[in-house]
């Protein structure tokens, strides 16, 4: 049984390669992170393997029956009136494993129809939706396996796109605390464009994560690797270089050698840690270095890239929280309900 799994798992590593993308991508709400933890330690995906289902969203082979019947919410009041979230919920089944089906929306709210002359002619409305059924099963104490499935619908003022799409994750941890993951996600189509006889392709990306659990600190550390199918995910802007701005002359630095190698490859770099505060209790953040490369300003840095969370568990709920600086303009809050329907008193199947 092991066997056959592997060897669907090797078989479709071709595929991951053939899913690159040259940049220009449709549904790219599905990079945006939406649990509250996963924000807090940088918003990619971790390799941490316990009972929250809001990581086997991003990280099929997390999933586990540790899950059985649990349910999340996540709640994102993103910028410029944008809302957006995930409604989630797990269960075991003997001899097929553990399953998790979410549903991830964006609404981009509402806009209003006007010509030149600014006459109002009505409203309209835009959205994005993501239906993901996951599956993930144990192979042996120490590996487990995991793949999701995603619907992708989309809809912007009469114009409208349908896609499908799967992810495909292993994930080793052995009895030192170390938990290793590797996830490519986004392998998929556009089966409908927005125009007619026009698609495009959906923004795959290959990642790596390792986590270890400190044995006399009550504290995790987590690294991840972001886009290994791609190199250089630097790009050229002149108002915001790599270097950055020389104080002297206002000329943009360019990196060179030994800088230029070091940055294209901390773009890749996410780094995270958790800090266990008793069991009800837990302390989070986070370091993006392509964020903070991309979305500062040579005047006013701040925290872009920073990220930091809190966790709280009371009675039957976990409650996560997490804020991240994208921009000087503000920061968006993050939120994640978490319980077990089996706590309340329900059974198992």
């Amino acid at each position: 049984m092991k066997r056959k799994y592997l060897f669907i798992l090797f078989q479709l590593l071709p595929i991951f390669l053939l899913a690159q993308n040259n940049g220009q991508y449709a549904f790219t709400f599905l990079e945006q992170p939406v649990s509250a933890r996963t924000v807090a330690l940088g918003g990619k995906m971790a390799a941490i393997y316990d009972n929250d289902i809001t990581l086997g969203f991003v990280n099929p082979s997390l999933i586990n029956d540790q899950m059985n019947n649990d349910m999340a919410l996540s709640y994102v009041n993103f910028f410029a009136g944008v809302n957006y979230g995930l409604a989630q919920y797990s269960r075991t089944f003997n001899h097929a494993g553990s399953f998790l089906a979410s549903l991830q929306y964006i609404n981009y709210g509402k806009f209003v129809y006007a010509n030149t002359d600014g006459t109002v002619s009505g409203t309209f409305g835009a959205a994005d939706y993501n239906l993901n059924i996951g599956w993930g099963r144990q192979l042996g104490p120490n590996f487990s396996i995991g793949a999701s499935g995603k619907l992708i619908y989309s809809y912007y003022e009469t114009y409208q796109a349908l896609g499908l799409a799967v992810d495909v994750a292993g994930t080793y941890r052995n009895e030192n605390g170390w938990t290793f993951s590797l996830v490519a996600s986004n392998i998929g189509t556009q089966l409908k464009g927005y125009v007619s006889g026009v698609t495009s392709p959906l923004p795959f990306d290959i990642q790596a994560a390792v986590s270890k659990r400190l044995e006399h600190v009550p504290l995790r550390l987590c690294i991840g690797i972001d886009h290994m199918e791609k190199w250089n995910l630097s790009m050229a802007d002149s108002l915001n270089p790599a270097g950055g701005i020389d104080p002297l002359t206002g000329n943009p630095v360019h990196l060179t050698g030994v800088a230029n190698l070091g940055d294209k490859l901390m773009r890749h770099f996410i780094f995270g840690g958790e800090l266990y505060l008793g069991k009800n209790l837990t302390l989070r953040a986070g370091y993006n270095y392509l964020r903070r490369k991309e979305l500062t300003i040579s005047e006013r840095q701040g925290l872009v890239g920073f990220s930091w969370g809190i966790g709280i568990r009371i009675s039957h709920f976990q409650i996560n929280y997490a804020r991240t600086t994208y921009h000087m303009a503000g920061s968006p809050n993050y939120f994640t309900l978490a319980t077990s329907l089996d706590s309340f008193g329900r059974g198992r199947f």
